[in-house]
Parts: C-alpha cells; sequence; structure tokens
C-alpha cells in the first residue's frame, strides 16, 4: 500500500461560493483551473467532490437518483471536471449511501419490496433498505456500477450498516420473505465489491465505519476504512491510547483512512483548540495511510502552520517509505511525563523524517531510540521543518541511548534528519 493524501470538497458550499463572486448559479465548469492546480501542486492525490448527487433539499445524504445535480450541470459537467482532474494526476472519489434513499426515491413507487417496513427508522427523513431482498441487492450492485462508470472512487456512507449481524440486530425479522423463501443475509460488500471491479479493477472502495467494525471491512474488500478510534482518542487527548492504537497491525494501519474532522464530528477548530489541532495534526498526517483533508476555514496561525506541513506528505519516504513507532522511555526516575509523547519516523533509502509530539497538557521529557538504518558512525542535523529549529547530534547517540525531547505542552516537532560531513 502507499501513503496518499485525500481532499474534501463539499460541493454546495463551494459553489454557493463561486456563484457569489460569479453573480450567476455556478456549475462544476466553473471551478477554476488555477484551483485545480493549486489541490495537484499541494501534493493531493485524491478529491472527494462530497454530495454531488441529486437528493432532497437540506442534505447530501437524502439521495432521489445517482444522477449528478442538475444545480450543478448534471452528469456532464461531472464528466468535464474528472476529465480535467485527471489531466492533473488527481482522482475523483464520490459518494454511496447504501442503507437508505430519500422518500421521493424512484424505487418508493416502484419497488416498495426493496423497504424495510414499519415505523422506527433511524433516520424520519429517509427510507430503510431491505438487504434481505435479492432484488434489491441487484440493484445497489448496479448503482455501483454505475457510478464506478463516472468516477475512481466511492466512499460507502456508514458501510457497516448493511453487514448481515447489524442488520439483523437493528431490524429482527423485518425484511424477511413473507412467503417464507431464504431471506438474503450473505454480506453484500462481499458480492459487489468483486463485481465492480471485474470492470473496473482499480476502482477504490472507502467505507466509513464505527462501532470498531474497521477490520471486518477491511477484510470484506474495503481498501480504507475511516479510523474513527484514532480521532477519539486524539479528541479525548489520551497520549496513551494514541500509541496503544498504533500498535496495531501493519496492514490495518496501511488501510486506515485518517482525518480531524468529517461531516458527523465538530469542525476541528472547534474540537481541537489551536494547540492541540497541531499537535493532533502532527500525529493523524504522519501515520500510515489515507490522509482526508478538509476544505474548512483556518486562521492564520493554522494556514502557516499547514504550510509547513503539507510537503512534508509530499516526501517520498512518506508517501512510500516504511513507518515505524517509538517507544518513549523516561528522561529519568520518577518522571512520567513520557507517557505523553508520540514519536514516529519515515524512512527510504537516506531519506528520513522523525515526527515527535508531546500530546499532553504540561512540559515533558524523555528519550527514544531512532531504530534507523544508516545512523552508526556519523553526524546529523535535525531541521525542524515545522520551525527554524536545528540540532546536531551523533548517530551513535541516537541509535543508542537514544533522542533527548523536552518540549512544551502540546509540542510538535518534523525533523528531515539528514547526515553531515564525511
Amino acid at each position: 500500500m502507499t501513503h496518499r493524501s485525500l481532499y474534501q470538497l463539499n460541493t454546495r458550499v463551494l459553489l454557493n461560493e463561486r456563484g457569489r463572486r460569479l453573480g450567476r448559479p455556478a456549475t462544476l465548469d466553473d471551478l477554476p483551473d488555477a484551483f485545480l492546480d493549486d489541490l495537484a501542486n499541494r501534493g493531493f492525490d485524491w478529491i472527494w467532490v462530497l454530495g454531488v448527487w441529486q437528493a432532497d433539499a437540506g442534505s447530501p445524504w437524502t439521495i432521489t437518483a445517482y444522477e449528478t445535480h442538475r444545480d450543478f450541470g448534471g452528469d456532464a459537467a461531472l464528466a468535464r471536471l474528472r476529465e480535467r482532474l485527471s489531466r492533473r494526476g488527481l482522482k475523483l472519489l464520490l459518494d454511496f449511501v447504501p442503507n437508505h434513499t430519500a422518500p421521493d426515491h424512484p424505487w418508493a413507487a416502484a419497488h416498495p419490496e426493496f423497504y424495510v417496513s414499519g415505523d422506527g427508522d433511524g433516520w424520519p427523513d429517509t427510507l430503510q433498505l431491505n438487504y434481505r431482498h435479492g432484488g434489491l441487492r441487484e440493484a445497489q450492485i448496479g448503482e455501483l456500477q454505475r457510478i464506478a462508470d463516472r468516477c475512481d472512487g466511492v466512499r460507502c456512507a456508514m458501510a457497516m450498516l448493511v453487514q448481515p449481524d447489524v442488520f439483523r440486530r437493528t431490524w429482527g425479522d423485518r425484511g424477511i420473505p413473507a412467503d417464507g423463501s431464504p431471506s438474503k443475509d450473505d454480506p453484500f460488500w462481499r458480492q459487489a465489491i468483486p463485481s465492480v471491479r471485474r470492470r473496473h479493477p482499480q476502482f477504490l472502495f472507502v467505507a466509513e465505519v464505527t462501532w470498531d467494525m474497521e477490520w471486518e471491512l477491511q477484510q470484506a474488500g474495503f481498501d480504507y476504512t475511516t479510523d474513527q478510534r484514532l480521532y477519539d482518542r486524539l479528541r479525548g487527548r489520551d497520549a496513551s491510547a494514541v500509541n496503544g492504537h498504533l500498535h496495531a497491525e501493519p496492514s490495518f494501519q496501511e488501510r486506515s483512512l485518517r482525518f480531524l474532522h468529517n461531516h458527523h464530528e465538530p469542525r476541528a477548530a472547534v474540537a481541537f483548540p489551536a494547540p492541540i489541532e497541531q499537535a493532533a495534526a502532527v500525529i493523524s498526517f504522519l501515520v500510515p495511510g489515507l490522509r482526508l483533508w478538509p476544505d474548512e476555514p483556518a486562521d492564520e496561525e493554522l494556514r502557516e502552520f499547514y504550510a509547513r506541513l503539507l510537503p512534508c506528505l509530499r516526501r517520498p519516504e512518506v508517501r512510500d517509505g516504511a513507518w515505524q513507532l517509538g517507544l518513549c522511555r523516561p528522561a529519568w526516575a520518577d518522571n512520567p511525563t513520557h507517557q505523553q509523547f508520540v514519536v514516529s519516523w519515515w524512512h527510504q533509502g537516506d531519506a528520513r523524517l522523525v515526527s515527535a509530539v508531546n500530546y499532553g497538557g504540561w512540559r515533558g521529557q524523555c528519550y527514544v531510540t531512532l531504530s534507523l538504518p544508516g545512523l552508526a558512525g556519523g553526524r546529523f542535523v535535525l531541521a525542524d521543518l515545522l520551525s527554524d529549529a536545528r540540532h546536531e547530534r551523533s548517530g551513535d547517540e541516537l541509535s543508542g541511548w537514544g533522542l533527548y525531547l523536552d518540549m512544551p505542552p502540546w509540542g510538535r516537532h518534523v525533523f528531515d534528519l539528514r547526515r553531515v560531513g564525511v
């Protein structure tokens, strides 16, 4: 797996802002080339155009048809946007909402058997789909096929809700065919994902998932699953829990989507005060997986910080190299502050990048041995890419007793570690 960056665009918000500048309604064709050039130049690989489908007003998740919204220029404008992105090396990610539709979806009248009947639906403004119905499953695979014809990947909202055990717990006996024919409780994704990939072998599947079902969805065929647990532990300001989470199997880490903001959570600026957001961002975006960057306003301090952090993600060792989580030790006896630190590093050939964060509310100290190849016998400069700080250390010290860190609350460094001299 390679470690890439995904940029989220809120389609309606973005086009409303563009329309105000133009003095008329804007479509996808009105996204400026300079805007797309900037996304490519900043090192993003994927662009998630959120909420592009025809949906009831007020929510991009109450979908009436998987057709590009007429307000945005329709499918023709989407095709032109995809081609413009492709010319810049950018891939297009769109949405799929598997568990429900809007009440005025055509299926509601033509195929009421596709829905779970009765009261008590989790979303009162939607109709819940019945994955025990074979015709519904075939129809949903057809929708996915048509989506895959128009983009490079799909993000499946709340993908765990259609897993058989979750569906049974949620709906009980509802949806079982009344004629006594066998109910369709086979895993949907294990059927749908291979079906789509027979026609689009490189098509990307991303699952939004909670309830600790990430590994299950990865095994069902998803390339990436959202890492809600890392977000929760960062938001809880628990460095020990963060370290524990990052000790998971490498294959799980590499297929996790890291984020500090999504549409179900408060804006990052609300969930994380500025110093904590910067510390959390260094942790979240400098570990393996797919990194999700939201299109949200930021103050000048955060803009300057992200302007320094984003180029770190474009470095070859961070995209395609090897990653390791460090083990932090007490700087001296009876000093527990080493437990606040999250330290890790990337390397590829002679390129090395070390991130160090004091993810705690008081000053802390620790030692961490850098298990990196090629350190013995050399002198190295640690140049902090988030500031102008520079430190020179011997490779024997770094790979032996270790790097000494003394950092303020929520302090963060991203060191370019480079050999100097002969």
